[in-house]
Parts: C-alpha cells; sequence; structure tokens
C-alpha cells in the first residue's frame, strides 16, 4: 500500500532533481574535454613515453566500468583519511572517464588533418605545441564538434550510476519517490521522459552538426591548408 499517490508534488521534486543531473554532466563534460584535450595532444606527441602514458590512461579508464571507477574514488578516500563526498567523486570519476573518451575524439580529428599539416609547419619553424595549438586544432574543431555532443548524451544517461553512492540527482530522486508511492511505472516512466527530453536535443544537435560540417568538409577543396615556400 502507498503512503500516497504520485502527484504534482513529486513531479517537481523530480524536477529539482533534474538540475544536479544536468549540473552533473556539465562537470564531466568540461573535466572530461579539458582532461581528453590533454591526452589528445600526449598521444600524437613525439616523445614516446608519453603516448605510452597516455594510451595507458585511455585503457585503463575506456576498459573498466565507470561504476566501478565510481566505487573506487567514492570508497577510495576513506583509505586516504577523508570523508568520503558523493559530488567530489562523482565529478572526479565523470571527468576521469570523460576524459579518456574524449581524449580517443579529439586523437581521431587530429590525426584526420593531412600529414602536410605538420611537415609544413616544421619547415615554418613551427614547434610541436605552437603547431598543435595554431595550426591542428582549428582544422580538427570542425571534426570533433559532432561527436564530442553526441557523447554528452551518453554522459547524462551514465549519471544515474551516481545514485548507488547516495548522490541526489535524478534516478535516486526517482527511488525515493517509488518508495513512498509504490507505482514504478508512473515514476520511471516519468523519469524516462525527463532522460528523454534532455538526451533528445543533444542527438539533433550532433546529428545536425555531423550533416553540416561533412558537408562543408566534403565541399572544401583538397590538400593541405598551410603551405610552406
Amino acid at each position: 500500500m502507498s503512503l500516497r499517490d504520485f502527484g504534482p508534488n513529486e513531479l517537481v521534486f523530480l524536477l529539482m532533481a533534474t538540475r544536479w543531473t544536468i549540473l552533473l554532466a556539465l562537470i564531466g563534460f568540461a573535466g572530461g574535454g579539458a582532461i581528453g584535450l590533454l591526452i589528445a595532444a600526449l598521444r600524437v606527441a613525439p616523445v614516446a613515453p608519453l603516448r605510452w602514458l597516455a594510451a595507458g590512461y585511455t585503457q585503463f579508464f575506456m576498459g573498466t566500468p565507470i561504476l566501478i571507477q565510481l566505487f573506487m574514488a567514492y570508497y577510495g578516500a576513506s583509505f586516504l583519511g577523508a570523508r568520503p563526498d558523493p559530488w567530489f567523486a562523482a565529478a572526479l570519476t565523470f571527468s576521469l572517464n570523460g576524459g579518456a573518451f574524449f581524449g580517443e575524439i579529439f586523437r581521431g580529428s587530429i590525426e584526420a588533418i593531412p600529414r602536410g599539416q605538420w611537415e609544413a609547419s616544421t619547415a615554418l619553424g613551427l614547434r610541436f605545441v605552437r603547431t598543435l595549438r595554431l595550426v591542428i586544432l582549428p582544422q580538427a574543431l570542425r571534426l570533433m564538434l559532432p561527436p564530442t555532443v553526441g557523447f554528452m548524451v551518453q554522459i547524462v544517461k551514465t549519471t544515474s550510476v551516481a545514485s548507488l553512492i547516495g548522490l541526489a540527482e535524478l534516478a535516486r530522486s526517482a527511488t525515493q519517490v517509488n518508495t513512498i508511492t509504490f507505482q514504478p511505472v508512473l515514476v520511471f516512466g516519468t523519469v524516462s521522459l525527463i532522460y528523454f527530453a534532455l538526451c533528445w536535443p543533444l542527438s539533433l544537435i550532433a546529428g545536425h552538426l555531423e550533416r553540416r560540417l561533412g558537408s562543408g568538409l566534403s565541399r572544401a577543396p583538397g590538400g593541405p591548408l598551410l603551405t610552406a615556400n
């Protein structure tokens, strides 16, 4: 027997919890994007040990479940004498995990730029970092955008695992509401619609960018954009 029916108050409670899901997704997006850019740069660096280090990082975070990574961050804090904090553990986990995936997206975009761009930059006296920053990344940005926005959908959906360490985001709030209403179909059906409302526009944007930027690249003249005399 339910304590009360699912009504407007419960719906508002779920909508308020959605803001924490959005905030966690934005943290994972920003942190993962920054880390991913660094990992991508290391993956294409001329120094082999740096490439190996970045590859090991990527393989670890892409090859292990994010739930295990979350537990390691949350419960591992106690071994360091710190009090486990759900927000810190979730933000750290999503940033590090996102960094591995973003790193692969960015690396693939960077490596898609013709090799002649690197050679022409070297001929002009530009070192690796300046070549990457001034020549390669501005061109690779067009290739990065669609999969980057698309991966944001995955981040939003994956935030639900943070409920397992007590973070009061949308999925955990849904469990709390279901505990007092005993109407799982209605509660989790509503939550599904909320997740859909968050993810569907991002999917449309990613598809639009892929079509628009892809057609723009296909119309662009071939050959390197930077040449040396």
